[in-house]
């Protein structure tokens, strides 16, 4: 439902903040012209948050013009500098913390708490790494290990980087695109989801006023067929990095071959929660509810699918719908909420779908419907809980992204493993289990880019998230993040002047 009043402004007065419009170019806000405008809605209540002029191909022209721009002077400060510049930009974000807090709850319906305790802190937390990152950016000696050469290796920003955000995590994934590109001393171009431009708007607002150079960073909002094929296509843009669907990444993958450009992609994810006879059921019952409905599933390393040993899986299935029962879901900006509405109204159907045709062929255990109280203008969605699915069906293999977990029984360690990777995906997993070697195997055998035991979720600056298989390619966070926005050259040269002519008489003789 559309509602084409007004949002409160006691939940975030992002109309008067966005009135020179909502695309940043080289420091300053300015309107598209594309000709075509977008509306942001507040999926809690269905209310206009605010209208603005979609960017096209003239602005993404505009925001790579201005990060070539600025890319000499960014690349040649010292590594020192962009340090110093990124903590004063992590000291900013802090100071805004409930600004962004609120924002990014106002246009992706996740609850305030959610926001304020994990959205935001970890923005702050990864703009504080990357700047002390910044500092390192190292090559490496060879010494003299080729007679009278010596070689080494340097580490160099790459250019211009052309990133393509999503609207599930719209905040967090602005920082883990534009910080490690930044901090290795290239500029970039973010396109956020229009549905979801605000807090990439804002975080390139507060860069500017932390002192980072304008150009450095610039915000295209506009949409992935107009604004983000071009940006991908542009020959002025170096690298391209897109977190998205795999289907989509597809397409990303295609355009961006034209010019030849660095990829990196952060694609979907169906992640398993592998669940052994000799498990704490308590915990991972716990552990299922927070996995499978953080952000109300809409999260690329969600638990999706939940395998659990025979012994326990009826007993799993009772106690994970009740505590899914038990889940307030709410307004997100009242204090006793714990799970939203998902980002839209298209959204919620296309999650009822998945669970309406799951009905012939599964058993829906509990929730599979939107709330019919005060809630009814929002995209909500009960928690839902589905059990007895065949392992090829869709609701096993394909990403709902919505807050759906579908639960199946298994007998052996080896058909656990083997059903756990068992679809296109490798993003991220869950291993169950208070055996050390059961656990141990788990890690080894189970394709994903991380494995977490006897937890699911947690992430932190320090340490890469990426996948394998169809979840694409490349790390965020971390220092293998930091590197992949930097290119390798050698640099060799000869230490007695003579080699030269010695490698000419080696090759061509005596001349």
């Amino acid at each position: 439902m559309h509602n084409p009043g007004n949002a409160t402004p006691d939940r975030f007065p992002a109309q008067d903040r966005f009135a020179n419009g909502a695309q940043y170019i080289a420091g300053r806000l300015a309107k598209g012209t594309s000709g075509r405008t977008h509306t942001v809605v507040d999926p809690a209540t269905g209310a206009d948050v605010l209208t603005y002029e979609l960017a096209g191909p003239d602005d993404v022209d505009a925001a790579v013009a201005a990060a070539r721009e600025a890319f000499p002077g960014w690349s040649g400060a010292t590594p020192g500098e962009r340090s110093d510049a990124l903590h004063r930009f992590a000291a900013v974000l802090a100071e805004r913390a409930e600004d962004f807090a609120r924002a990014e709850s106002l246009q992706c319906g996740k609850p305030l708490k959610l926001t304020r305790e994990f959205d935001v802190p970890g923005t702050v937390d990864n703009a504080a790494f990357f700047a002390g990152a910044a500092r390192h950016l190292q090559g490496q000696s060879a010494g003299e290990y080729s007679g009278d050469h010596t070689s080494y290796v340097r580490r160099e920003p790459i250019g211009v980087v052309g990133s393509i955000a999503p609207w599930n995590y719209p905040l967090q994934m602005a920082a883990w695109k534009i910080l490690p590109a930044i901090a290795a001393g290239n500029t970039i171009v973010l396109k956020p989801a229009e549905i979801t431009p605000l807090t990439s708007l804002m975080f390139a607002q507060a860069a500017t006023e932390a002192g980072i150079p304008d150009g450095v960073i610039n915000i295209v909002s506009g949409t992935g067929r107009e604004a983000g094929e071009h940006l991908v296509a542009h020959p002025d843009v170096a690298m391209t990095s897109f977190t998205g669907s795999t289907a989509v990444g597809r397409r990303v993958a295609e355009v961006a071959t034209s010019t030849v450009k660095r990829l990196h992609l952060e694609l979907g994810g169906k992640a398993p929660f592998l669940v052994f006879d000799d498990a704490d059921l308590d915990a991972a019952v716990h552990g299922a509810v927070a996995g499978a409905l953080i952000n109300t599933g809409q999260d690329c390393t969600a638990a999706t699918r939940a395998y659990v040993q025979r012994p326990l899986y009826a007993a799993f299935v009772e106690q994970t719908a009740a505590l899914m029962d038990t889940v307030r879901v709410g307004d997100p900006f009242a204090p006793g909420t714990d799970l939203g509405p998902l980002v839209s109204h298209v959204q919620r159907d296309r999650v009822a779908g998945f669970v309406d045709r799951a009905r012939s062929y599964a058993r829906v255990v509990t929730g599979g419907e939107a709330p019919q109280d005060d809630l009814k203008d929002g995209a909500y969605y009960r928690p839902t809980l589905i059990a007895d699915a065949a392992q090829d069906s869709e609701a096993v293999q394909s990403e709902i992204f919505g807050p759906v977990l579908v639960v199946l029984p298994f007998d052996t360690d080896d058909e656990g493993i083997r059903l756990a990777n068992d679809t296109p995906y490798g993003l991220a997993a869950s291993a169950w289990s208070r055996d050390v070697y059961r656990a141990n195997r788990a890690t080894r055998e189970i394709k994903a880019g991380c494995v977490w035991i006897n937890d699911h979720i947690p992430i932190i600056s320090e340490m890469p998230h990426g996948g394998y298989k169809a979840s694409g390619f490349g790390k965020d966070m971390s220092a293998y993040s930091f590197e992949e926005y930097t290119q390798v050259k050698h640099v060799m040269f000869d230490n007695t002047a003579v080699a030269a002519k010695d490698w000419h008489r080696t090759v061509f003789g005596d001349r």
